[in-house]
């Protein structure tokens, strides 16, 4: 059975006139009343009972009349999804994030995003940022805000704003409620640190800045994210250097001071693999470049 048969037929049925239903078509009348027969012979039932001044359909051609709809207006909408997705218009992205990236971009992006392209569905992922980029390679996630300095190998990417890192101090600590701190007045501190193995770079950042102000950090505690460290800081359990962006956590407990003798940011980027540019996720990295931009200014 031709597609066309069945919209020949849903018209005849419609229009109940051959001449009605052949223009409706942009046709002639003769292929028309073929693509009926051939219809008819193919079912083995007559579908429309027809004479010189009328046509009707019988009851089985007003039964096979709502199906016959019921196809063609399926096609219609697997056509118009069909298009709206080429078009980046109607679909899906599957976004990482890490935990500290709540306190940064990702919640204004996505926002902004959604307002702009309601058809497409953005579900967010909570991982590493090794984790993500495995994700990435592997074709499980459209793309990823990971916490490191460089675009990783294979992939493409957007620079994020910078972070400057802060100390975290427990609010009993001495040097808390201070403006101002020397990183180096932290020395013999035991330090709460990112595990290496879970984010190399924000670890290396941390150790990298503690060296400039002349020491190495005394590890006490291994944390996989920002957020477990602050608490932990809180808790009394030692102290830390984190992301400014972490103070809009606003952990009880937790201070943070700006460092006077050390300078250093926390780098991050949003990444994603150049077989996934479709055009959804065109749309989601121009919202993403125009809110770091806007950002920015």
């Amino acid at each position: 059975m031709e597609l066309r048969h069945l919209r020949y037929f849903v018209a005849l049925a419609e229009e109940l006139h051959f001449g009605r239903a052949a223009l409706r078509l942009a046709i002639t009348q003769p292929p028309l009343s073929f693509a009926i027969q051939s219809l008819e012979r193919e079912l083995g039932i007559q579908l429309f009972e027809r004479d010189n001044k009328r046509v009707a359909l019988t009851e089985a051609g007003a039964a096979y009349h709502v199906e016959a709809r019921a196809i063609l207006d399926r096609i219609e909408r697997a056509n118009d999804t069909a298009r709206s997705v080429a078009s980046g218009n109607l679909g899906r992205l599957d976004i990482g994030f890490t935990g500290s990236m709540v306190y940064r971009h990702v919640p204004r992006i996505v926002s902004s995003f959604i307002e702009r392209h309601p058809g497409i569905e953005v579900t967010l992922r909570e991982q590493s940022s090794m984790e993500q980029i495995e994700g990435l390679r592997h074709g499980q996630l459209n793309a990823g805000f990971i916490n490191t300095p460089h675009v990783p190998e294979g992939l493409e990417g957007l620079a994020l704003l910078e972070d400057v890192f802060v100390c975290c101090l427990p609010d009993s600590h001495p040097l808390a409620h201070r403006k101002k701190i020397a990183l180096k007045e932290l020395v013999g501190s035991p330090f709460i640190m990112f595990a290496r193995e879970i984010s190399p770079a924000n670890y290396d950042n941390v150790i990298a800045v503690c060296r400039q102000a002349g020491f190495e950090p005394q590890t006490r505690y291994a944390a996989r994210q920002w957020l477990t460290i602050t608490a932990l800081v809180a808790n009394g359990l030692g102290v830390s250097i984190v992301p400014q962006s972490l103070t809009r956590s606003a952990i009880a407990g937790a201070r943070f001071v700006p460092i006077s003798d050390a300078r250093a940011v926390s780098a991050a980027h949003l990444v994603w693999s150049p077989e996934s540019r479709t055009p959804a996720f065109q749309f989601f990295l121009d919202v993403a470049s125009a809110g770091l931009s806007d950002q920015g200014m």
